[in-house]
């Protein structure tokens, strides 16, 4: 047996290369959801995370758990993206985008991501932030629209957004698909639209739609109320098993199931809601 004196430290005990991908994302300092679940979602599937924040966000256990809302100024965005990219030119080549916050934001990051080529552009579009003015709200959806939808190659919006970014109202499955098709032809990008626990049924069923491809993914519901992080982390997946190789739709089954087996590791809190755990949810 080789003593632990005798092992050699000096040289790299992994030689594979872990593909690389980059969350621009916020903070959510209880660790369940935003720029936390996207870096523990990439460490489980694999890949090298990177993450450069746009804003913190921390609930208000005083205030009914409400959302605390602090952008981070555009310059200090700005530097995190120039240090990355500078750092992993030529290599990082997927990225997945969160929640921005302001329209400030949103002008910085594109301005970022017309600086070089992706091959992976994952959009989870957070809309209407919690903590924010309506107003200010909605010029950020709008700048979302405008200047980071059409970037994208791969869309996750959940019930709310699907309809939002459709202008449907969705009741039930056969509307999922039309909003998926819709948010399609308006981005160009492979779209997994989000039913989840929001449409009546036994099962969680999200939408996949390619521009030729249309598959339905379910599971067993697993309770009636929505995982802090189950968002964040489909998308992260998605992003992950891309940089990987995967196909688009092979990275929606993927994330699919592993937010399925994350939710069923749930952690509770004090909070009124439950946490999606990645760890261990494909093993």
């Amino acid at each position: 047996m080789t003593s632990p004196a005798s092992v050699d430290t000096s040289a790299p005990q992994n030689t594979a290369v872990p593909a690389l991908t980059l969350t621009i994302a916020g903070s959510e300092a209880t660790g369940g959801a935003g720029a936390q679940a996207d870096l523990k979602t990439f460490q489980e599937l694999g890949t090298y995370g990177i993450v450069a924040l746009t804003c913190i966000v921390s609930f208000n256990p005083k205030d009914q758990w409400n959302h605390r809302f602090v952008p981070v100024e555009a310059q200090v965005i700005a530097d995190q993206l120039e240090a990355i990219q500078a750092c992993y030119a030529g290599e990082l080549k997927t990225v997945k985008l969160g929640m921005m916050g302001s329209p400030v934001t949103i002008d910085t990051v594109a301005t970022a991501l017309d600086a070089q080529e992706w091959d992976n552009v994952v959009l989870d579009p957070v809309l209407i932030c919690k903590g924010q003015e309506p107003g200010h709200a909605l010029d950020t959806d709008q700048a979302l629209r405008a200047q980071l939808l059409p970037k994208a190659t791969f869309v996750t919006p959940n019930h709310f957004e699907a309809e939002q970014l459709s202008g449907l109202t969705i009741n039930n499955v056969e509307d999922l698909k039309a909003a998926a098709k819709a948010i399609h032809e308006i981005s160009g990008a492979a779209v997994l639209a989000k039913g989840g626990v929001r449409l009546s049924g036994d099962e969680a069923i999200d939408v996949f739609y390619d521009g030729e491809t249309l598959e339905v993914l379910s599971a067993p519901k697993i309770g009636e109320h929505a995982v802090s992080g189950a968002g964040c982390t489909l998308a992260a997946a998605v992003t992950a098993e891309l940089a990987k190789g995967a196909t688009p739709l092979e990275a929606a089954r993927t994330a699919k199931r592993m937010v399925t087996e994350g939710i069923k590791n749930r952690k509770e809190s004090h909070a009124p809601f439950d946490a999606l755990w990645q760890g261990g949810a494909l093993s």
